[in-house]
């Protein structure tokens, strides 16, 4: 059973088990603390996700989800909202999860794990960016704080397609984390309307895929709509 807070981690493999760190090879910093991170990186790998690959045969992990939501960014950054800076959005989104290896997948459903979710991912944010050079650590850490806060224009549409890809996932495979979690249409729409500040065009058209899940029995319907 996954622990309150998100979906449990299979990635916990040591140094000792056999990955070595950077720093057995006498490496020179800051390359060693840069290589050591990206090693810790490759955890995330192992995180099992909530939303099914869209074949339907497995659920995604968080790396795979990290790529998929940067090319979202790449292809789609045409229907942006406002001007961004496409690097800092692909940034954003390549590193937002990567606080995943301490915590896991905390599913936008779960109301409990939510909760406490700032929190566990703060804290996973310092002790993972930390094992870079301070500058970068810094650098990179702030960008995941901009993302947290989507206050800017960058992070409002590295925000729209985050939540957009798990809506084309779920009718790609006919419910997944909706038919998972007695989900219907009123809280669907009310946890993801914040796609139409960073596009709302891709509002639109998730808008389009909600509609044609409830009409398929895929997703509940429900009374009114919370999306303002």
């Amino acid at each position: 059973m996954a622990p309150a807070g998100g979906l449990l981690q299979a990635g916990s493999m040591t140094w000792e088990q056999g990955v070595r760190p950077p720093n057995s090879l006498q490496l020179a910093e800051p390359l060693a603390s840069r290589l050591r991170f990206l090693l810790e990186a490759d955890r995330l790998k192992s995180v099992v996700r909530g939303s099914r690959i869209a074949d339907g045969s497995r659920r995604e992990n968080t790396a795979e989800h990290s790529w998929h939501i940067a090319l979202f960014a790449l292809v789609l950054a045409p229907h942006a909202a406002e001007r961004i800076d496409l690097l800092r959005v692909i940034s954003m989104l390549l590193i937002h999860d990567v606080v995943e290896i301490d915590c896991g997948d905390t599913l936008l459903y779960d109301a409990v794990g939510s909760a406490t979710q700032a929190a566990r991912e703060t804290a996973a944010a310092r002790r993972l960016f930390g094992l870079l050079p301070a500058d970068q650590a810094a650098e990179i850490f702030s960008l995941w704080q901009e993302f947290e806060a989507a206050a800017t224009a960058d992070a409002r549409f590295a925000k729209s397609v985050d939540r957009l890809q798990p809506i084309l996932l779920n009718h790609a495979v006919g419910g997944g984390t909706w038919t998972d979690y007695d989900v219907d249409e009123a809280r669907e729409r009310a946890l993801t309307c914040r796609i139409a500040e960073g596009a709302p065009t891709l509002w639109r058209a998730a808008e389009a895929v909600i509609k044609d899940a409830v009409d398929r029995g895929w997703l509940k319907p429900g009374a009114g709509n919370l999306s303002g």
